[in-house]
């Protein structure tokens, strides 16, 4: 790492000095305190982090402005948004992707130096969002064909649609900065509701290049747009009450803190995307290449900072030692390097204390009889700390106990199927599990019982969220509502609908109304 060659279009030639925030509508200046972003990446041969820019450090007069503009934008259900008809909204969602794609490049490049995000991931990570944001289009415009119609039971007729369910509070993760809260933002912007929007604390200059796509796509206090700490500003608008919906991908303390903030916690909806612990089980007939490259993938993508990562790997022991053997060898191949750097696997850390907490959990483990491995696991540089193969794992270890997000993986002998599954209802998580394995009656019943552990089974793969278009969620600790492309549009909505008696006044309003188009909710306009 000593010699920094850096691509000329990657390099950071100037800092970005964010002094604007969006608040209903305008894009206001900020004169106060401000606090800077480093990247964990050097630009010199003396290892020292990367001056990136600062961000305004608003505090609670600012967060309670964003959220006036929200309530002002939705106005009770009154507002111009939540009552636009559907046809109207998409097309200014339509115009901000549209925006947003002029800004590839620079989001991009920040996805790099902000999170250490290689550049093919960092690319895919961003049409993956916009892939996200115009299947969403597609799929409202399909939830809308289906509503599009007059039901009848019992001599009364109903008109059913989905409604905004009011003022959203957003809050994004680190590791997807852009595509997961994304996946809050999107549909709940597009179902009517109004929204105020904090970055996560690592990816959040490479929301700015967005601020003027929002402020000019959507009508004002529709998105507002807040920087800062999140105790500082999100605390404050939760302890008002009037939030209606608290979006968050981050983790469980995070999440129960501010739910208890709202003193009206009976009238919050929560869509949480939080913290899992997904296994991997590894059945003696395991295809053994496929399974470590799946097992690779599963626990080092992104140096294993995923919610869907693979945290512990339960293996036969009729297949332990030959599983460890090459598993270990393939660790120690992967290639450590800067983001840009043609074929790495393995990126900086971009928080700068997460080094000293993934050695934190190997010190537990070797002090409870685990062993590194693989020969270069637990070995240190500036910004990293290579992956530490750890076995055997107790259940007594942090390293099992904690959701490591990060580099090192530990693995768990198991000679009776019953034990992981054991461990696994134990569990306070319930995301997904990788399942390894060929013979289909020793697959079946495994299948029929994790289905109900966990929400998603992947069969000879591993955890992974995608495709967009599939249900992601999960049990216990690990997720409340669903986020995709499908559910999230339900998960930010409420289902709401005009109804009338079959007789002859009520037929010739809604005949009147459905041929003069004076309402934007009762329509069966067929939007192409």
């Amino acid at each position: 790492m000593s010699d920094i060659k850096i691509p000329e279009e990657f390099q950071i030639t100037s800092t970005i000095d964010q002094k604007q925030y969006l608040v209903n509508g305008e894009l206001k200046e900020w004169k106060g305190d401000t606090t800077n972003v480093y990247s964990t990446i050097s630009s010199t041969k003396e290892y020292k982090p990367t001056l990136l820019g600062s961000i305004p450090d608003l505090q609670e007069a600012e967060a309670l402005e964003a959220l006036d503009g929200a309530l002002k934008a939705y106005d009770k259900g009154q507002g111009v948004w939540p009552t636009m008809h559907v046809k109207d909204r998409i097309e200014c969602m339509e115009v901000f992707v549209s925006k947003m794609k002029t800004k590839r490049q620079e989001v991009v490049k920040l996805l790099m130096w902000e999170i250490g995000k290689s550049l093919p991931d960092s690319q895919k990570e961003f049409d993956r969002t916009v892939e996200y944001i115009e299947d969403t289009i597609e799929d409202y415009k399909q939830l809308d064909r289906d509503a599009a119609k007059f039901t009848k039971h019992d001599g009364v007729y109903a008109h059913i649609k989905r409604g905004p369910l009011g003022v959203v509070l957003c809050l994004g993760p680190y590791n997807y900065p852009l595509n997961e809260t994304f996946a809050l933002l999107i549909p709940a912007i597009i179902m009517g509701n109004t929204t105020i929007f904090k970055p996560a604390k690592h990816g959040v200059l490479l929301i700015t290049p967005l601020l003027e796509a929002f402020q000019t796509s959507f009508p004002k206090g529709v998105v507002n747009v807040l920087f800062g700490r999140g105790r500082t500003v999100a605390a404050p608008i939760m302890q008002t009450g009037k939030v209606d919906v608290l979006a968050l991908i981050g983790n469980s303390k995070s999440a129960n803190a501010l739910q208890d903030q709202h003193p009206k916690s009976n009238r919050l909806r929560l869509v949480l995307g939080l913290e899992a612990k997904n296994p991997a089980i590894i059945l003696p007939d395991a295809d053994l290449d496929l399974t470590i490259n799946e097992c690779l993938a599963g626990t080092l993508s992104f140096n294993g900072q995923r919610c869907t990562a693979l945290n512990v790997v339960y293996v036969h022991e009729d297949i332990r030692a030959d599983f460890n053997k090459n598993f270990a060898k393939k660790v120690d191949e992967l290639k450590f390097g800067n983001p840009w750097e043609d074929g790495v696997k393995l990126t900086p850390l971009p928080e700068p204390d997460k080094a000293a907490y993934i050695q934190g959990l190997i010190d537990d483990a070797l002090s409870k009889g685990a062993k590194i491995i693989n020969k270069k696991g637990g070995q240190h540089f500036d910004n990293y700390i290579w992956p530490a193969v750890l076995y055997p794992v107790t259940k007594e270890m942090r390293v099992y106990q904690e959701e490591q997000f990060g580099p090192i993986i530990p693995i768990v002998p198991f000679s009776d199927i019953e034990e992981p599954l054991d461990d696994m209802a134990e569990s306070n998580y319930g995301q997904q599990v990788s399942l390894f394995g060929k013979d289909v009656y020793a697959l079946s019943p495994l299948i029929d019982t994790l289905v109900n552990l966990v929400c998603r089974v992947n069969l000879n793969s591993s955890c992974q969220r995608g495709p967009d278009v599939y249900p992601f969620t999960g049990r216990k600790d690990s997720a409340q509502a669903t986020l995709s492309v499908h559910d999230a549009l339900r998960s930010f909505s409420i289902r709401t609908f005009v109804a009338f008696k079959d007789n002859e006044l009520n037929t010739d309003i809604i005949e009147n109304l459905l041929e003069a188009k004076l309402s934007n909710f009762v329509s069966t306009d067929y939007i192409l």
